[in-house]
């Protein structure tokens, strides 16, 4: 084996204080596995916007508990001592832990440290680093990602997630950081370490419960938190907003790190929702909701007439959600924002109703910095919203709890008119014209097949797709339209059509959203009939483009 891969394998074990990624390290230095070895060292872990997410194991390519200090000691140089960082964490493996980690080497440097009360969803986190004017907040987490992976997400004293520079400074002062050993620690005992008490959660569920619900509660409701931690702070927001207690899937009502009844731990993956819906569908529920596992996305299924359900796309949502947020909130500086890869219903829904609107990049990193007014409701296509009140929105960051409460309302309303969200969204057809998306989304094992997917794209641009003429096309890499520059391209293309290609900035994927828009002169049907023709002519033509 290569010497200088097996001398930085000894100094990371010989500074690792989890006795298991030790032995994991030993038992690849005693079997001279040199391959392992490169793939753990051979890179590491970026910070960026999103914070780490990778795969849990030894090295500076691994989440974990060295990983998880160096980060802490390089936001606690950017920070300085003094400053009160809150520390959230989920249900996943070693969450708990480097939640601990985190709190001892800030508190060590000389900073304050409040941890939330236990396993809790990343909505709480966003509200309490507000809510407690803090300087800035760590929430562990990996989201939906798959089981054997983890992550740690840095929010700054507004609540929402950094961006740049600050994501940069952070990242430059980590790599500054030595021998994680040396770095002096708090404890528990000390004054700068607190553990919150459930008086947070409590506020959170107040702050939720007077956002614009509406005043019908007659609802039936199943639910599945896919064995992450939002079951108990939803259901208290459902009880304490007046609606009954969702019924929840057995199978996945527990906090789990393991999901085993789900292949990803995501609402929109393939079979994630199958309990979810055969609850529903045997209870007779008028909606069914599900939180991925730290419960910051949501995702709908509505009953069809015939039988069987209707997962609503993010974008069928996000249009719902944002008119009744429009329509139940005053004031002419009101802003609406999604993000470029969302649908362009929501910007003709704020122009019907004289209200503002902005498109940002993707991620509410972005969608909670729009500019251009008094921002009451953001949302972007991957299940994620913030929804507000006149007053703002009380958690800076995607909530999916909130959600939840908020659609139940508007679930309610519409059955006390013997309607469902169903009919809501053929009249918002109707009105605005039938706005159908969708995605081509590329996994690969190799992520240069995506820069070589993009390249090829940049080198040679597509004249047409689907049968619709390409009429202008942007490379966001040169920051178009005012937007900072990002690693994406976009194509709009004749009849109000759409298409953005970016790669996945937390998995390695391509990820490509398509749009089309035709109106509705006969019957709605007749429309989404023709919509799904064109969104498959558009899906065929690109994958062929992409060459993946």
């Amino acid at each position: 084996m290569n010497s200088d891969l097996v001398r930085r394998a000894r100094d990371w074990q010989a500074q690792d204080p989890d006795p298991e990624t030790r032995a994991e390290l030993g038992a690849l230095l005693e079997g001279g596995d040199g391959a392992a070895l490169r793939e753990r060292f051979g890179a590491k872990l970026e910070f960026g916007t999103a914070g780490l997410r990778g795969e849990l194991g030894a090295g500076p390519n691994r989440m974990n508990r060295v990983t998880v200090m160096r980060a802490a000691a390089g936001l606690a140089r950017v920070l300085g001592p003094g400053r009160h960082v809150v520390i959230g964490y989920d249900a996943r493996y070693n969450s708990d832990v480097f939640a601990r980690d985190t709190a001892a080497v800030l508190t060590g440097a000389g900073l304050r440290a409040s941890v939330l009360p236990g396993p809790l969803p990343t909505p709480v986190l966003a509200f309490a680093v507000r809510h407690l004017v803090a300087d800035a907040g760590v929430m562990v987490t990996a989201s939906h990602n798959p089981p054997r992976d983890n992550g740690y997400k840095v929010y700054w004293g507004d609540g929402s997630q950094i961006v740049p520079p600050v994501d940069r400074e952070i990242s430059d002062a980590i790599d500054a950081v030595g021998d994680v050993s040396r770095l002096p620690l708090g404890s528990p005992d000390d004054d700068t370490w607190t553990t919150l008490g459930k008086e947070i959660v409590a506020s959170y569920v107040d702050a939720v419960t007077a956002l614009p619900i509406g005043d019908a509660r007659d609802l039936k409701v199943a639910y599945t938190p896919l064995h992450g931690v939002g079951a108990v702070t939803l259901t208290g927001a459902f009880l304490a907003a007046g609606f009954e207690a969702p019924v929840i899937v057995d199978a996945q009502a527990a906090p789990d790190p393991g999901f085993p009844t789900v292949a990803f731990p995501n609402p929109e993956e393939p079979g994630a929702m199958d309990l979810a819906l055969e609850l529903g569908g045997r209870i007779g529920a008028d909606i069914v909701l599900a939180n991925d596992p730290d419960a910051d996305r949501c995702a709908v299924g509505v009953p069809l007439p015939d039988g069987g359900h209707r997962m609503l796309t993010g974008d069928e949502l996000g249009a719902l959600l944002g008119e009744h947020v429009i329509r139940n909130t005053s004031g002419d500086e009101r802003l609406v924002a999604t993000t470029i890869v969302s649908s362009s219903l929501l910007g003709k829904i704020a122009a019907g109703y004289g209200v503002r609107h902005a498109e940002t990049l993707t991620g509410f990193k972005w969608i909670m910095r729009a500019a251009g007014g008094d921002l009451v409701f953001g949302y972007e296509e991957a299940l994620g919203y913030s929804v507000g009140t006149d007053t703002g929105l009380p958690v800076h960051d995607k909530d999916g709890i909130g959600a939840a409460l908020t659609v139940a309302g508007l679930a309610a309303r519409a059955k006390r008119d013997g309607r469902t969200l169903l009919d809501l969204l053929d009249d918002q057809a109707r009105r605005y014209g039938l706005h159908a998306t969708s995605q081509l989304s590329v996994r690969v094992d190799d992520l240069s097949l995506i820069a070589g997917a993009m390249a090829g794209l940049r080198a040679t641009p597509p004249a047409e797709l689907g049968g619709r003429k390409v009429e202008s096309a942007d490379d966001l890499r040169e920051g178009a339209g005012g937007l900072p520059p990002t690693d994406g391209l976009r194509y709009r293309l004749s009849g109000g059509a759409r298409v953005v290609v970016r790669p996945s900035g937390t998995e390695p994927k391509l990820k490509c959203y398509l749009e089309v828009v035709v109106p509705v002169t006969g019957e709605v049907s007749e429309a989404r009939t023709r919509a799904a023709a064109d969104l498959d002519a558009l899906r065929a033509d690109l994958s062929a483009a992409l060459g993946l």
